[in-house]
This record gives structure tokens, sequence and C-alpha cells, in this order.
């Protein structure tokens, strides 16, 4: 009898080969499927970079009429400068840059033009209650004699109620005692204008005080120099006990003409009044001065003080 065995071998062997196959095919689709997806996604990439290319050159096209006509207009003013005669182009360089001068130095001088007003004189002349009645029209009555500079920067009073732009005043009530006069010099150097009140009621027996510190105020270098308006405001006219500003006016010229006598023999060892007033061998007055000096009344309480209010803005333009 013939064997199986050789049969079943044959057939085991042949089912191992097949499986083998089968196996190996997988792995190769697989391997091929792999390298199809690269090569796409290299293929993606390639045509993404050609796209951008593309983008490019489109824009460069785009760009092309610009450049030429630009090249265009370089060409043209060559031309036309090589026509103009140098002479020519130097004149108009210096036209401009004069302009671009001139147009700096009004710049630079609206900057330098100064809103401060000083309000200076003796104690209980009713400087603080002028101060608070340009502000906001009050009278701020039982002020005290003040220790410190009262400032502040605004609108005066009786126009805030005007259109348009107005520009702010910058008030400095400096106080009247002898002991702090010394603040003065820091804001008369910069001052637009001072007002010196002077108590139209207590005057005389305060009339030589109100000229010396007058002298002072008039021979310092800086209202010299820089010709400071000044304006002797007699305050408290309201009073019927109340001396006139003519009457006042007259009586400092006299007590001033005095202190110019009196003080002539220090002049030179006086440091800190480097100027003298008046005209040599003449009575003095205020027209001799440098600077323009004025005088009129005011009622600080009754709110009349218009005089003092038109001195400011012909100083602070509005």
């Amino acid at each position: 009898m013939f064997s199986c065995k050789p049969v079943k071998n044959a057939k085991k062997n042949a089912s191992v080969k097949i499986l083998g196959f089968g196996v190996w095919a997988e792995h190769s689709i697989s391997q091929l499927k792999l390298s199809v997806f690269e090569n796409l996604d290299q293929l993606v990439v390639v045509r993404k970079r050609v796209m951008d290319v593309d983008r490019i050159e489109l824009v460069k096209a785009q760009l092309q009429p610009f450049l030429r006509q630009g090249e265009e207009y370089v060409r043209r003013v060559e031309e036309i400068a090589r026509q103009i005669p140098p002479i020519q182009i130097y004149i108009a360089v210096g036209a401009v840059f004069f302009t671009t001068f001139i147009l700096y130095l009004i710049r630079a001088f609206k900057h330098t033009i100064s809103n401060t007003i000083v309000l200076t004189g003796l104690s209980g002349g009713g400087k603080t209650v002028l101060f608070y009645q340009l502000r906001d029209g009050s009278s701020h009555q039982g002020t005290v004699t003040s220790m410190e500079p009262n400032e502040g920067i605004f609108v005066l009073n009786s126009e805030t109620s005007k259109k348009g732009k107005i520009k702010a005043v910058h008030l400095v009530d400096v106080p009247g005692h002898s002991r702090l006069r010394f603040k003065l010099d820091d804001y008369v150097p910069k001052a637009a204008g001072i007002v010196f009140v002077v108590d139209a009621v207590e005057f005389l027996p305060n009339c030589r005080a109100v000229s010396e510190y007058l002298y002072d105020i008039l021979t310092k270098a800086s209202v010299v120099k820089r010709k400071i308006p000044l304006l002797i405001l007699c305050n408290k006219v309201d009073k019927v006990t109340a001396h006139t500003k003519e009457f006042i006016r007259k009586q400092l010229e006299k007590e001033i003409d005095k202190l110019r006598t009196s003080r002539k023999a220090v002049s030179d060892a006086d440091i800190s009044n480097e100027f003298t007033l008046g005209v040599p061998g003449e009575v003095f007055s205020f027209s001799q001065c440098v600077n323009k000096v004025t005088v009129a009344e005011a009622s600080a309480l009754t709110g009349e003080i218009q005089p003092l209010e038109q001195f400011i803005r012909e100083r602070v333009k509005p």
C-alpha cells in the first residue's frame, strides 16, 4: 500500500508558501502606498513654491509701470535742473532756508511772550482783594496780610462769558511786607506788566514808604532793561476820604525827586539799583521813565476795576 504522508507534507508546504507570499504582497502594497503619499506631499510643496513664484512675478509685472513712471519723472527733473542756471538754484535753496528760519523765530517769539502780571505795593493796599475780583468777581473780605505769593493762571472773570479762545493770565500777588519784598525778584524779570497798588485813603501817612518802594522797583535793572510797563493803581477810591489819582501822582513825583537827591551820593555803591531815574537837573516826573508809567483809580470792594483789566489786556493779548 502507498503511504499518504508525502502528499500531506506537500500540501502543508504549499500552504506555507501561499501564506508567505500573501504577507510579502501586503507589505509591498503598504510600502507602495507610503511612497505614493510621500511623492504627493512633495508634489504639493513644489506646487506651492511654483504658485509663490508666480505671485511674485505677477506683483513685479504690476509694479513695472509705476517704476517706469518714476524713472521718467526723475529723468525730467534732471533735465529741468540742467536747464536752470546754478545761481537760481542757490537762490531757491536760500529762500527755503530763510523762510524756515523766519518761521522758527516767529514761533520762538510767541513762546517767549509773557502772560505774567505782578500785583505789588505796601501791605493793606487791597492787592489780595483785587486778585480775587479778577479771578472770580468776589471781594473775599476779611483777608489777612499774605506771607507767600498768591498766584494763579486763569481767564479774567469779566471775560468768562465771551466766546472764542481767550488767553489766560498768570497773576501774582506779591506780599507787601518789607521783609518779604525780595520775593518780587522771582517774578519781575519775566513779567509783562507790574501793578503797584496804593491805598488812596491812607496815602499821606505812608507817602514816604510808598515812594521808596516804588523807587526801588523803577530802578531795578530787569524793569529798566525790559521796559516793563507799570500801573500805579489808586485803590479804595469809593471811600469819601480817598485822595484822587492826580494828587497821589504829584505827591509821588515830589517824593521820588527828593529820593533821587538823597540817594545820589551812594548810587555808585548801590548794587541793587543799577539805574537812576529822571533827567539830571530837571524836576522828576513819571514821563521821564524809560518804561511807561500810568496812574489809574479802582475800588476792589465794589468791583470797579475796569482800568486794571484794561491794563492787563494791553499787556496780555486775548
